[in-house]
């Protein structure tokens, strides 16, 4: 057998060595902000209103109305016209509203045609509707915006001639020239529709010259000249 001898760095097992144990760390518990609770405002429960006495109601009384008290005739009263009447508050009656007038226009009945007439620079645009022979121009009678009976014999000629004066109602619309020219245009005018509305007629019309449209016009202004033709006086010295 082989002697085992310990070394002097080896401990000898007979040596007691105290043994260190070491002793567990405690650890120390985490302390946790405190949380304050809030206290909870408990609802309050609405108690249920006592039984209200009810109050007897007092009865008004009923005013009772005045007997009619007898007024002796006055011999002066009498005398005069004016009767005796009751008290104006009794006798007042509101009036009734007087009715608004309606400034709605009448409406007309659709035109049987139309037409439109031209003389010199004057435009004549119409329609005819069945009637009893109203002529209305912009919005006048014929009395009114032709005061002149020459004018009124020009424009009532087609009519006249075709004994239709008193059958159909003319509404025309005339601007731009002169009271002779818008004459002849709504001559013209008239004289067409009259020969829409009834061809038989045209021969008539034709023959007194009331569909001829009169192209005379006035001749314009040249430049360098007083008017259309005429000239400033020449002078040689």
């Amino acid at each position: 057998m082989t002697d085992v001898t310990p070394t002097a760095d080896e401990p000898t097992p007979d040596e007691s060595t105290p043994e260190v144990v070491e002793a567990p760390i405690a650890e120390e518990p985490v302390a946790e902000p405190a949380v304050a609770e809030e206290p909870v405002a408990e609802a309050p429960v609405a108690e249920a209103p006592a039984a209200v006495a009810e109050e007897p109601v007092a009865e008004e009384p009923v005013a009772e109305e005045p007997e009619p008290v007898a007024v002796e005739a006055d011999p002066v009263a009498e005398a005069t016209s004016e009767p005796v009447t009751e008290p104006e508050a009794a006798a007042a009656e509101p009036a009734p509203a007087p009715a608004r007038a309606s400034r709605r226009r009448e409406k007309r009945s659709a035109p049987l045609t139309a037409s439109v007439g031209r003389r010199k620079e004057a435009v004549a645009r119409l329609r005819i509707r069945a009637g009893s022979g109203a002529i209305t121009i912009n919005r006048r009678p014929i009395e009114a915006y032709f005061p002149t009976e020459t004018h009124r014999m020009i424009v009532t000629e087609p009519p006249r001639l075709t004994t239709t004066n008193e059958v159909y109602d003319i509404d025309a619309t005339i601007a731009g020239g002169g009271i002779s020219g818008q004459a002849g245009a709504l001559r013209l005018g008239i004289a067409r529709a009259l020969v829409e509305l009834d061809p038989e007629v045209r021969i008539l019309l034709k023959r007194a010259g009331l569909l001829r449209r009169d192209d005379r016009e006035k001749e314009s202004k040249k430049y360098g000249l007083k008017k259309a033709r005429k000239a400033p006086q020449y002078s040689k010295r």
